[in-house]
């Protein structure tokens, strides 16, 4: 990585190849040019207040202190007497230090109330032993230095204009103590502490009571010197080569550790380039027990709290916990920019049994970007990006960055109202947007101040957001999630995501998105062999490959692994209040033999060629989503005859299998069955009637959505106009109608970006839709402009009229009124609201006027009126209708004993409701 404009480079430092962002992910930034100390190049700088307070503690002012001038004199009686009055005066001496230790408590110093006022309630009891043990004092030849207000970090701050402070001079340090050497390293442990390989780096690094004092150790790599500055005095540590440094304190015998900070000196001479810092190898674990519990059953519904990089404030240090999810790896350390990318220095502690890496890293804030440094079984490493992460860098860079939320929601409204609703029983009309493409450029905040307007002023109630999730590559559409946890950093932050969705429930709108639990790709610094062995996917190669897709298939069999996704499941309903989860791909997790030829499958213990880990998992997810966060939806894009996508979990059907839980599926069928309809000339389609009309033989069986999305439109499918026969007159005209039929056909309804003006290209995520057709400059612009007036229309008709969307689920809400005209290209059909209020629909695929066509209609509704016509002439068409009531006739038609005769507009659909 390059260095910052504001650090500087170490002359002569050992020599020690300093790895880089370009190495390690293939990104195109430069190495620093010469050796550089990892925490001294970006680090804030001190307060100023805090600095005085340090350095007052080795300052030798005019006046001199009088414990210090009491200290000399003691000092020179006592050269003058023999060995023997000088150990019994010593002895003294350190018994009058317990004393006063004792009796400090009383009297606490402001720095430390400032401190304890400033302190989280609710620490776990971790933190609670690290605070305890930083209050006891320790026996000192020297006064104790009083305690720093704010403590320093030796971390860069990772905003512009941030300055390291100034070197310590050594005039400025407290006296030097002598310092005994430690007993060696054994070369084990040193090796590997060095490779990158030992699970438990602080039993070794850090401060440890022992036999003689306190042993101090530290792995500075890059560093001249190392010291310590303990109780009011500085000791120099022993060089042991390699970047590590120790020595033996004869600190008094007290049961905990002092305080204590490492001044580090990369220059030259004494005073030269010292950074004072915390010692991250003096912290208790800042992860609690039931959390690694919870991990390791599988259960943790909040993971993304124990898991990742979080910044917190531990033992009363701010800083940031680094924790990872590695079973199989030798080591993990922490690499990132305040350690340009080496990670030698800060190797991570394994966490018993539960394949958990914690280290908390005092001074590394929000916005700092990192990665983890995996030994991998075979004693390589790599360098992978957080599975956890809650913010990424823009692709294609890839590393993770320390992200912490500071957005203040203003949806409360919305939000009360959501836990209330009823999704089946209330209008659901959904616009589909591929965010980075619908208005090219855009960040989130700026869509916020578009996207919005444009979805009210059309009238849907929702919208479904194609995967946020970051990835890797843009074409891929968002479906290749390398950053489960990060919505994609491509147009902002977290929290410019959150004003997003924020405004658009403000304006009343629901937010639906994209979610990719079936597979992810192999990018060697994301998930695939993330520890070095077969983790997230599964270890059978021909269960991990997906056939289709060139990505790797979850291993949905592992609790830890399922855990992974169900909470990432609950992480953005809560997080960021989405008010639905689109689940994709589900028939490819459902079945062992998806796009699988016979031999390279295998049968589930049953025999049968369902994935029963499949269904327990997306059972699960469902119903802890459901559980936890009340009004949110989930529908599953399944496209098979599977029994009870949408059913309870605890109802079994047919098959032996509870249902999956889902709120709603996409209706596949009804989609490929119509469009391919649709496609047919008039003439033709007598034909294939039936595809229209087969759609109500299973309509009750599942809670559908009736979608026209992405999929319809790219890779040569056409856009949805152009799929259309005839002149462009005709094209307009089916599809005006197709979309009046979809409406109020039984089903919510999805429709896609550009389709709603009858964009005649295929959709591309380079561009977008083509917005320039509604330019008025444009000599056709009136031509889309009435199409989009038309879905504006049936978008406030359908969601003030209960008829259309009261009864989705309920076969009592849906009549045929005609279902068998193949010859005229005509359906008719009745809805009827929860209170009995009915509606006619009739659709007309011929391009021919149908005059005084005869209906069948309720016997007790007097007269009928027109509420839509999708063939008005303000929508683009020829303006044949209905413009006056329709009476109710006592003629017999359709089995009913009272009939209406409208005229039917050519390649249109119109609505008819009780006058």
């Amino acid at each position: 990585m390059t260095p910052r404009p504001d650090s500087r480079p170490l002359p002569d430092a050992s020599p020690r190849p300093v790895r880089t962002s370009a190495q390690d992910e293939g990104a195109a930034s430069a190495a620093p040019s010469g050796p550089v100390a990892p925490e001294g190049a970006a680090e804030a700088a001190k307060p100023a207040r805090a600095a005085k307070s340090t350095a007052n503690a080795g300052k030798t002012p005019a006046k001199k202190a009088p414990a210090k001038t009491a200290a000399k004199k003691t000092a020179k009686a006592a050269a003058k007497k023999t060995a023997k009055t000088a150990k019994t005066a010593a002895a003294k001496k350190t018994s009058a230090g317990k004393a006063a230790a004792k009796k400090s408590p009383a009297k606490k110093s402001p720095a430390k109330t400032a401190a304890a006022k400033r302190a989280p309630a609710g620490r776990g009891p971790a933190e609670d032993a690290g605070r305890a043990a930083a209050r006891i004092p320790a026996a000192s030849p020297e006064p104790i230095a009083p305690e720093q207000t704010e403590p320093l970090k030796d971390h860069a701050a990772n905003w512009p204009g941030a300055r390291p402070p100034a070197p310590r001079r050594s005039g400025d340090a407290p006296s030097a103590h002598t310092v005994r050497p430690a007993a060696p390293l054994d070369p084990g442990e040193r090796q590997r502490l060095l490779h990158g390989t030992h699970h438990d780096p602080h039993a070794v690094l850090g401060a440890h009571r022992t036999q003689g004092g306190v042993l101090f150790r530290a792995l500075r790599p890059y560093a001249r010197a190392v010291a310590v500055l303990v109780g009011g005095m500085r000791a120099e540590l022993h060089d042991d080569g390699d970047g590590l440094f120790s020595g033996l304190l004869p600190l008094a015998e007290e049961p905990a550790v002092p305080p204590y900070r490492l001044l580090v000196r990369y220059g030259e001479k004494p005073g030269a380039d010292e950074i004072e810092t915390e010692d991250p190898y003096r912290f208790l674990p800042a992860i609690g027990e039931l959390d690694l519990h919870l991990i390791g059953e599988g259960r943790h519904e909040e993971l993304w709290r124990a898991l990742g990089a979080r910044p917190m404030v531990h033992a009363g240090v701010a800083g940031t916990r680094f924790t990872v999810w590695a079973p199989n790896a030798l080591g993990v350390r922490v690499a990132g920019d305040f350690n340009y990318w080496d990670g030698t220095a800060f190797p991570m502690r394994s966490l018993g049994g539960s394949g958990v890496w914690e280290l908390f890293l005092p001074g590394v804030k929000p916005g700092a970007l990192y990665k983890f440094d995996i030994t991998r079984p075979d004693g390589s490493h790599t360098l992978r990006a957080d599975p956890m992460a809650r913010r990424t860098e823009v692709p294609p860079a890839t590393a993770s960055v320390v992200e912490e939320s500071e957005y203040v929601w203003q949806d409360g409204e919305w939000m009360a109202r959501r836990a209330g609703r009823v999704p089946h029983q209330e209008p659901l009309s959904v616009y589909e947007v591929h965010l980075p493409s619908w208005r090219p450029g855009l960040t989130y905040r700026e869509l916020a101040e578009q996207l919005p307007a444009y979805v009210k002023d059309l009238g849907f109630t929702h919208v479904e957001l194609m995967p946020v999730a970051e990835h890797p590559f843009g074409g891929s559409w968002g479906y290749q999630v390398t950053g489960f946890y990060a919505p994609t950093a491509r147009m902002g932050t977290p929290d410019d995501f959150r004003y997003l969705v924020d405004r658009l429930h403000q304006e009343g709108i629901g937010v639906l998105m994209d979610w990719v639990p079936a597979h992810f790709p192999k990018d060697d610094w994301a998930l695939a062999r993330f520890d070095g062995t077969a983790l997230y996917e599964h270890s059978d190669p021909a269960r991990a490959e997906h056939p289709d897709w060139g990505t790797l298939e979850f291993n949905f069999g592992r609790t830890e692994v399922r855990n992974f996704l169900v909470a990432n499941a609950v992480y953005w309903c809560e997080e960021f209040h989405i008010d639905g989860l689109r689940v994709d791909a589900v028939a490819s997790m459902l079945y062992l033999d998806y796009s699988r030829e016979p031999g390279q499958w295998t049968p589930n213990p049953h025999g049968g060629r369902e994935n029963l880990e499949a269904v327990s998992f997306l059972q699960e997810m469902n119903a802890t989503v459901y559980r936890r966060c009340p009004g949110v939806i989930t529908a599953a894009e399944e496209s098979t005859a599977w029994d009870g996508v949408t059913r309870a979990t605890h109802h079994t059907g047919p098959g032996g299998f509870g249902g999956l839980g889902f709120g709603f599926k996409w209706n596949m069928g009804w989609m490929h069955d119509s469009l391919e309809y649709m496609v047919k000339e008039p003439v033709h389609r007598k034909y294939h009637h039936n595809e229209m009309t087969f759609s109500m033989v299973y309509a009750y069986s599942e809670n559908y959505i009736l979608p026209i999305s992405h999929d319809e439109v790219v890779h040569g499918k056409r856009s949805l106009v152009s799929k259309m026969p005839g002149d462009w007159w005709q094209q307009r005209a089916n599809h005006r109608a197709y979309l009046g039929f979809m409406w109020s056909h039984p089903g919510k309804q999805l429709l896609f970006m550009g389709q709603e003006f009858a964009q005649g290209a295929e959709w591309s995520e380079a561009h977008g839709p083509d917005w320039w057709l509604l330019d008025p400059a444009y000599s056709a612009a009136g031509d889309h402009q009435g199409v989009r007036d038309l879905v504006r229309d049936l978008n406030h008709v359908y969601t003030g009229t209960p008829a259309l969307w009261e009864r989705d689920t309920d076969p009592a809400g849906f009549a045929w009124i005609e279902g068998a005209a193949a010859d005229d290209n005509v359906f008719a059909f009745l809805r009827f609201a929860a209170d009995g209020t009915p509606l006619v629909a009739v659709s007309n695929f011929s391009p021919v006027v149908r005059h005084d066509y005869r209906l069948g209609v309720p016997e007790e509704v007097p007269a009928w009126r027109e509420v839509l016509n999708t063939d008005a002439a303000r929508y683009g068409g020829s303006g044949v209708g209905n413009p006056e009531p329709l009476k109710t006739d006592s003629v017999p038609a359709h089995g009913r004993p009272a009939s209406i005769a409208p005229t039917l507009p050519p390649l249109a659909t119109v609505w008819l409701v009780p006058a």
